[in-house]
């Protein structure tokens, strides 16, 4: 039995959710997402509540992974969701222009990053004036998937600190090699 499964998803206020074949579509202030469940998922709506249930215990796997991603898109479409990336050395840079963001990491050329639509990216200075780009959108799975194509551009080097890497993310230096 799933623990998470059996809560009943609240809807806020300002906030649509319409369930039609196996597809529940979420509206909210910032945009629309829509999730079409598996077989043997059951998605019912009862007032302000969305309950779901399984068809028999084979499909319990689904349970609660179906109740989190529909409870997640009414946060999403409320709230939103971004990641932040730190760009660290002296000559890197980066800038938004329109829905690119051009990057200069060391490299000859700039890189021109295309963000779909829905993806913003801004550019903010953290306390020690280091560029963080921020990339938000509605969709957890495209941004992170956007944070990810950014950040491997110029993955992190743990011997000289040049890189590209979440705010979050904690790299710990190494010492250089020496002659004997």
């Amino acid at each position: 039995m799933s623990r998470i499964g059996k809560l009943p998803v609240t809807i806020v206020d300002g906030v649509t959710v319409t369930i039609e074949d196996k597809t529940v579509l979420v509206k909210g202030p910032l945009g629309e997402l829509s999730y079409t469940y598996l077989d043997g998922v059951e998605v019912a709506m009862e007032g302000t509540e969305i309950k779901v249930s399984i068809v028999s215990d084979e499909y319990k796997n689904l349970w609660g992974l179906t109740r989190t991603l529909i409870d997640n898109m009414i946060v999403w479409v409320t709230k939103g969701y971004q990641k932040k990336l730190q760009v660290l050395w002296v000559w890197y840079a980066a800038k938004v222009q329109g829905s690119k963001l051009v990057l200069n990491l060391g490299y000859s050329h700039p890189i021109d990053h295309e963000l779909p639509e829905g993806i913003k990216a801004e550019i903010e200075q953290d306390p020690k004036w280091n560029t963080v780009v921020v990339v938000s959108g509605i969709d957890k799975q495209l941004v992170g998937e956007q944070a990810a194509k950014i950040r491997s551009y110029r993955k992190p080097e743990p011997y000289k600190g040049k890189w590209v890497r979440y705010l979050w993310e904690f790299i710990q230096m190494k010492a250089w090699k020496t002659a004997a």
